[in-house]
Order: C-alpha cells, then structure tokens, then sequence
C-alpha cells in the first residue's frame, strides 16, 4: 500500500489541476447574477403579496426549502400577470432567486420564458439580459460549447448598445470558459480585452473579478510569483467596500490565494488561507458551494501535511454538502480526494470503492481529465486489472489531446457563427433589407456592362476571324501564284528542251541514219558490219531522245496540283532542319484542284503547327503523315514515336487551340490520341467542300 501512497501523491497535483479550477472559477465570475437587483425588493407584505414573497425568497435567515418555497409562489404570481418590461423584471428577480439557490432547473426554466417572451415582444434589452442569464447556466453545467455561444450573442448586442459595463462582464465569463478548456494564453487576453472596456470607469467588482481570474490563470501556467500578484490585487481591491460582502469576495479570494500555495506544496501556509476564509461570517448561507470548497481544500492541506484532526469527517462534510447542492464537479472532487486519503490509511476497500464512484461519475459528466485521473488511481490501487485500466487511458488521453488541439477552434468557430445572426434587432433587419436593394441595384448595372463588354467583344473577334480568313487566302493566293510563276517557267524550259531535242538532235541523228543507210551498197563483210552496228545504235538513240521528250511532256500534268507541291516544300524545310525522320504519303486519288481554297489553307495551318508541336515538345525520332481520301471526307492523320503526355489533364495550348479552331471551321472533327511515353496521334477529318 506504500506503493499506492506514492503513486497517489504524484497524482495530487493532476487531480487539482484539470478538475479544481471549475469550481474556483463559479465561485466569483458570474455573481453579476446575483448583482441584478438581489437586494432591492423591499419587505412590505402588508402592500403587496409579490413584493414580499420576493423579499422573503431572498431572506438568507430562513431555511433554503422556505425561500424556496416563497420563490415558487413569486413565480406563480407572475405567470399570471400579462406580458410587459414589469413582467420580465420581476421574472428576472425569480431567477437571481433560483441562481442563489443554486437551483438551476427553476433558474433555466425561467430564463427560458423570458427569453422567449423578449423574442416575440422585440424587447431588445430583455433578450440580452436572458442570453447572459443563459450563459450563466451552462457554466453551471460545465457545457462550455453552449455557454460560450450565449456569451457571444450576449457580447454582440452589448458592443452594439454600447454598454461597457456589461460588454466586460461578458468578456470575463468567455475568458472563464477558455479558461476552463485550457486555453490559458487565449483567456488572459480576453480578460485584458474586459479591462480595456472598463479604462477609465469605476467597476470594483470587474477589477476584483479581473485580478481574481489572472491569478488563477497565472497559477495554472506555474507562475506562482504572478498568482499571487494578482490574488493579492483581487483583495485589496474588495477593501473599497464597494462590493456586497454577501457575495463573499474575500472568502473566494482567500480560497483560491491558498490554493495557489496548495499548488506550490506550501500547505502549511495553505491552511492559514483557508482557515481565514472558513471564518467569513455567513459564508455557509450566502455561498454553500464556496463554503464547501473551502472545507475540502482546508482538509485535504491538513491530510498533506499529516494532521489527521477532523479527518475523515472534513472530508465527508464537504461531500454531503456538495451532493445535496448537486455540484456534480465538486463531488467528483470530494470523492477523488476520500479515495486518496483511505489509500493512505492502506484502507483498499474505501479507497476502492470511491475512486470506481469517481471514474463513473467522471463518465457521466463527460469530464475526460477526471476520467483519466480516476483510471490512473485505480490502476494502482488494483495492479490486478492494471493493463485493463492502462488501455483505456491511453485511448481516452488521445482523444483527450485532439479536443483539446480543437477546442480554441470550436470556440472561435461558435464565436464567427453567432456574428452571422442577422435578425436579432429590426434596426439591423432594415439595414439588411436596404444593402440587398443597393447590392440587386449594383448586380443589376455590372451584368449589364458585363453583357455589353462581352458582346463588343465577340463582334471584335467575329471581325478578327473575318480579317484572319482574308488575309490567309490572300496568303495562299500568293503562294499559289508564286508556285504557279515558277512552274510556268520550268514547264516553258522543259517545251523548249524537248523541241531542241525533237527538232535538232533527232533530226540531224535522223540525217546520220540515212547516210549510214546508203552504204547498203557496199556488200564486204566489214562494210556490212559496220553498218549494222551503226544503224542500231542510232535507232537506240534516237528511242532514249524520244522517251525524254515524252516524260518532259508528261511531267506538265504531274505538276498541276501546286498545293502538293507546297506541302512538299514544308516537308523538304521539316528534314533539312530536324533530326526526326519524317515519312509522308499522299494519297493519288485526291483531286485537289476541286477542293476549296480555304480547306486547303486550313489543312496547311494545322499540318504547320502539329510539326512545330511535335518538334517543341514530342522528342519523337520518327513522325507520320499521310493524306488520304474516304468517301466525301478528307483524312489527315499525323502521328509521331514522342514522350506523348494525357489528353484529360492537359492544358490546351495556343497551338492545340488553333489546331481545334481550324478543324471547326472546316466542319470537321479532331481525334486525339496519346499516352505518357507512348506517342501521340492526331486525325483530322474533314468534309471536301468543292470549288463553285
């Protein structure tokens, strides 16, 4: 059991730290509920019914069933008077009542019928007030998601009614809640924000609750030196007699200065804190919660430093008081502790039997930290079921960890989504309402501008296409006309070569012939021989000239088509410059001189710029082109051995585009084929438009 002490000493400063500020903190920050009008109501029964059941429920010398009872019919009363600005105050004061109470179901239930009333009523002021009433609940509940998000709407309505009293007030109790998350840089800064509202302006309680919450923040983060700074600035600051002692300041004050010297392991001086705050008159009565806290830290100093007077009982009060008032916290907190003081006592049953009510209760509330704490000790104190206990803190810790990385994003994501309600106030619905008229008005002018830019801009690129055709067939006009200058003259010198041919050198090798011919009349062997050699190779001469004449002749008719002989001209530049080897076929069967000029161009461009593509970026060795004719249809089909890249995901190019424009405006279709490393191949397929 030596063991198990050891261990459980280690664990005290975790148990104080992830449970223990919560109830530090409802001690003091949102008594603003009980500054709203708790001592206002006069005691004259004999007057007026209401006004003393109300006097009487806040009467903290009667039992807390009596003021209970006294509230109820209060609230009876008002439920039956009709719906006005008296109505909601007096339900307001049945709240501060339930508040004081602790009675949080009666509290919530009325709030909500305020908030409701002040929503149909549009009663402003009202609903700001029930939203931090609210927000004061769910504190209570330690739901910090939804008391941040009352807070929020709180804050809004506030800044905008300039209310800076209240603005810091609401301020304090969402630094609280980042507090209470773990986010202690965030919440020092928020409570900075609250006092730089208040500059200039008296606000006792503000500052005292200001200095109260930096001093635990402070001890939080182990800057014990600055905790007591701030703690010692929250006392002072109560000595203005400015605020109610009813609210028990100083007690709080004393509370929490010794918990900081609890934290340092400094109990002896713990204790005198505690002490002193156990000796604030009335403390019992005015605050029960507070005055329980103070018992279960005096004992639980007493028990560390080894004074067992008063022990267990001390402990046991605190936990009967605590359970009757339904602090679910500060029972968990109670019960934790008896479990390490039996364990000291090597008393395993008791210790047992609340460190298992504790981890059960730690589930319920869905309070992780104290569900791990719990783990821990019980794993030490059954090393039995050690590994059983060790799985699940380690998964609960983990997902503890991620929360916590996203709890200052939950509350910042609570903060931007309170800031979006717009129909909170009808000054602002109006405004809305007029913005959406000025914003239609303005949409309304820039799509007309819009539509009138965008269609100047069409009619500017209709008439650039219109420009661009021209100048393309005047283009291949001169090209066809420069072509046709140069055939003209290699026809006319081929006609003249063939005459000089036909007429000359055949004619005189005509002339040879017939002399050679007349020496048929010498009949000797070598005469005979002679001639006969002569004749035949004369007759073979005179066939070779008149082949050439002929295919001279005949090459006239190849040479029509100046469009075949212009692509050929872009292939004979495409192998003189590059490396690829390039292989073109062209079918004989297309009748080019009956295609149009402006098909002819447009497959020209898109034969241009797929080499110029295939040269920049395909890497190819080898590059394929053939022209062919299918049906009414012209093919041209282009392919190359490149890198290639993936049709889906590229982007298309100014070359591609004009490659897709000049098909289009053929009517024609692109087919494009390619993979990353193996290759790429393009079909152009075009309908053969014929000259008129």
């Amino acid at each position: 059991m030596s063991i198990v002490l050891l261990f459980l000493m280690k664990l005290k400063r975790e148990l104080l730290k992830s449970i223990y500020p919560i109830f530090l903190l409802l001690v003091f920050v949102f008594f603003g509920c009980t500054q709203k009008n708790k001592f206002n109501t006069a005691n004259n029964s004999s007057e007026d019914s209401l006004a003393s059941y109300l006097s009487m429920a806040n009467d903290f010398n009667l039992s807390p069933e009596k003021r209970k009872q006294f509230n109820h019919k209060a609230f009876s009363i008002i439920s039956n008077q009709p719906d006005d600005s008296l109505n909601k105050a007096n339900l307001f004061k049945v709240a501060n009542r339930y508040y004081n109470m602790d009675n949080w179901a009666d509290f919530k239930k009325t709030v909500d019928i305020i908030l409701e009333k002040s929503i149909i009523s549009e009663d402003t002021i009202s609903k700001t007030k029930a939203y931090t009433y609210l927000g004061d609940f769910y504190v209570s509940q330690a739901i910090s998601d939804s008391a941040f998000m009352y807070f929020s709407k709180a804050e809004k309505m506030y800044l905008q009614r300039s209310d800076n009293y209240n603005l810091a007030r609401t301020r304090l109790n969402k630094s609280i809640l980042q507090f209470n998350e773990g986010d202690f840089l965030g919440s020092e800064i928020a409570v900075f924000n609250a006092l730089r509202v208040m500059k200039g302006e008296k606000a006792s309680d503000v500052i005292y609750i200001s200095y109260n919450h930096l001093g635990l923040i402070h001890n939080e983060l182990g800057n014990y030196d600055r905790a007591i700074e701030y703690n010692s600035k929250a006392l002072a600051s109560i000595n203005d007699n400015t605020i109610p002692t009813v609210f028990q300041s100083k007690a709080t004050s004393l509370n929490n200065m010794g918990y900081v010297y609890q934290n340092m392991n400094r109990h002896d001086k713990a204790i005198t804190y505690f002490r002193e705050g156990l000796k604030q008159e009335n403390l019992k009565t005015d605050k029960p919660s507070l005055y329980a806290m103070l018992v279960d830290n005096f004992a639980y100093s007493k028990f560390k430093t080894g004074d067992d007077s008063g022990l267990p009982e001390q402990f046991y009060q605190s936990l009967e008081l605590r359970e009757s008032l339904q602090l679910t916290a500060g029972i968990l907190v109670s019960k934790m502790r008896l479990s390490e003081y039996f364990a000291s006592k090597k008393d395993s049953i008791k210790s047992l039997k609340y460190a298992r009510e504790s981890l059960v209760l730690a589930k319920q509330i869905k309070n992780y930290k104290s569900v791990l704490l719990a783990l821990k000790q019980l794993s030490a104190i059954e090393p039995q079921n050690a590994s059983n206990y060790t799985k699940q803190y380690i998964h609960i810790n983990d997902s503890l960890q991620t929360a916590e990385r996203k709890m200052g994003d939950k509350f910042t994501r609570i903060e931007y989504e309170t800031d979006q309600i717009k129909d909170e106030n009808t000054d602002l619905v109006a405004q809305n309402r007029n913005l959406v008229f000025l914003f239609t008005g303005l949409g309304v002018l820039v799509l007309f501008i819009f539509v009138i830019k965008t269609q100047k801009a069409k009619n500017r690129e209709l008439l650039f296409k219109q420009q661009q055709q021209i100048a393309n067939a005047e283009i291949y006009n001169l090209m066809i006309s420069q072509q046709n200058t140069i055939e003209t003259g290699r026809i006319e010198e081929k006609k003249r070569v063939a005459r000089e041919l036909h007429d000359g050198v055949l004619g005189r090798m005509f002339g040879v012939r017939m002399n050679l011919d007349g020496l048929n009349g010498f009949q000797d062997e070598l005469a005979v021989n002679q001639r006969t050699n002569y004749l035949s190779e004369l007759k073979n001469i005179e066939q070779d000239i008149r082949e050439i004449s002929h295919d001279l002749n005949r090459e006239k008719s190849e040479l029509i088509n100046n469009f075949v002989a212009i692509v050929d001209g872009l292939f004979e530049e495409q192998k003189k410059t590059y490396k690829s080897k390039l292989i073109s076929i062209v079918d004989s069967g297309i009748k080019w001189e009956v295609i149009s000029n402006s098909v002819k161009i447009n497959l020209y461009r898109i034969l241009q710029e797929s080499l110029q593509n295939i040269n920049k970026y395909a890497l190819a060795s080898t590059i394929h082109i053939e022209f062919r004719k299918a049906e009414d249809h012209l093919i041209l089909k282009m392919s190359d051995d490149g890198i290639g890249f993936n049709v889906k995901t590229a982007k298309k190019g100014i070359g591609l585009q004009n490659i897709l424009f000049r098909t289009n405006e053929c009517d024609g279709v692109v087919d494009i084929k390619s993979k990353k490393g193996e290759g790429t191949i393009i079909i152009v397929t075009l309908p053969i438009e014929y000259k008129k």
